[in-house]
């Protein structure tokens, strides 16, 4: 007896996606409510379960197919035998003991196990590829301990990937190989549903708001030095290290109390102020960037932020977020630094009218009270939508995330 397995309701206003990853291949056994296929929506990646427990059967669609919500997408086979446990033929009589042959040779002991290439993902696998990479060097997060493209990239940022061994060629090989011109190669990829989203709101963002970009430093000296002195206390009573985040999510509060316009919208010849700060985070995941909301953070504490911070990322580097995590907000912060940016004009996330962007932290001479010293600086910068905010508006907000970070004690104090 086959089950049918639906696509499921995927959203609000969702209502088709794109065939990620097959998760089981036809034969294999399932269990009830196991994922058998991630399907990717505009946002996110959604594992659909088989619905009771037998073996994979037909599978109606391929990666990279677009699915519609109700649609019928695999069957699962109830009471089916695995492939792996169908009996094998019995072997052949034994030969007489005269005539019996030598023992073979004892088998060489098996290498590690490599997770197989048919259910590593393409873009994992050309990521795996272009490194030359050993997949087996690389643990896995996802699903069964599938690799993520996460993952790869985090094995190798720690170094601990190991590359593929290869036997050593022959030296008329290796002259044969050098003499050769090299090769020039092509890959034409499609762009999966939500780097064509990404595109797509990026380009809307430019195209529908008068967007500009100021920008500002900032002294990071009371920040880190309150890190130093406080950093071991806070992650033995909250389980969680005190980053950067939380100090800026804080200003950011702050100043939107001041200057309500930054965090307000525009709806058609309206606009929308808000009495909260729901922050979305850039954070990154194997498909790209996504923006998960911080809902009422002027409500959480400096532990709460972090955490829910560390939450996010770990969870879209799985890909596991949910779709009403990454709605709504009317602030972002985007923090490049992380990858080493110094500089840069971050884009607005419509409907929001503006976004904050964090770089990179480095030692700098300025002028204090006449003297030039050393200074740990950061450049921020605030893209805006003119039509809502003036200059004046957004050069005061990021006056007042500037005074925050310098003196923190303001965010204790609502100064």
């Amino acid at each position: 007896m086959a089950t049918d397995v639906i696509v499921p309701a995927l959203g609000e206003s969702i209502t088709e996606a794109s065939v990620g990853q097959w998760l089981k291949q036809p034969g294999e056994a399932v269990a009830a409510d196991e994922a058998i296929v991630a399907l990717e929506t505009d946002k996110v990646a959604v594992e659909v379960p088989s619905p009771v427990a037998g073996v994979m059967g037909e599978q109606l669609f391929q990666t990279g197919d677009t699915v519609t919500v109700g649609a019928l997408i695999a069957r699962i086979v109830e009471g089916g035998v695995p492939a792996a446990a169908v009996p094998v033929p019995a072997a052949a009589a034994p030969l007489p003991a005269a005539a019996a042959p030598v023992p073979p040779a004892a088998a060489p002991a098996p290498a590690a196990e490599t997770p197989a290439y048919d259910v590593i993902s393409p873009a994992v696998r050309g990521l795996l590829d272009t490194y030359n990479l050993d997949p087996a060097s690389v643990g896995g997060s996802g699903k069964d301990g599938r690799l993520t493209k996460g993952d790869v990239l985090a094995a190798i940022e720690a170094g601990t990937a190991r590359l593929k061994s290869a036997a050593t060629p022959a030296p008329a090989a290796v002259a044969a190989a050098a003499a050769a011109p090299a090769e020039r190669r092509e890959e034409r990829v499609k762009m999966t549903r939500l780097r064509q989203t990404i595109a797509r709101r990026l380009k809307e963002a430019q195209n529908s708001a008068a967007m500009l970009t100021t920008f500002n430093d900032v002294d990071m000296t009371a920040v880190i030095e309150a890190r130093a002195k406080y950093k071991d206390m806070f992650e033995k009573k909250h389980g969680i290290r005190l980053g950067f985040m939380s100090f800026f999510a804080k200003a950011v509060v702050l100043a939107l109390k001041d200057v309500p316009s930054v965090g307000a919208a525009i709806e058609g010849d309206e606009i929308i102020y808000k009495d909260y700060a729901d922050l979305g985070v850039a954070v990154s995941s194997p498909g790209g960037l996504v923006v998960p909301i911080l809902r009422n953070a002027q409500a959480k504490s400096f532990a709460q932020i972090e955490k829910d911070i560390a939450d996010f990322g770990d969870r879209a580097r799985k890909g596991t977020l949910k779709i009403d995590e990454l709605q709504g907000g009317n602030f972002t912060i985007s923090n490049g630094g992380v990858f080493g940016s110094l500089l840069s004009t971050p884009i607005l996330n419509p409907p929001q009218s503006g976004v904050l962007g964090l770089h990179r932290v480095e030692d700098r001479p300025v002028v204090k009270n006449g003297q030039i010293v050393i200074r740990p600086m950061m450049y921020l910068a605030l893209s805006y939508d003119h039509r809502l905010i003036d200059g004046r508006e957004a050069v005061t907000f990021l006056v007042r995330v500037k005074e925050a970070i310098e003196d923190p004690a303001r965010l204790l104090i609502d100064l």
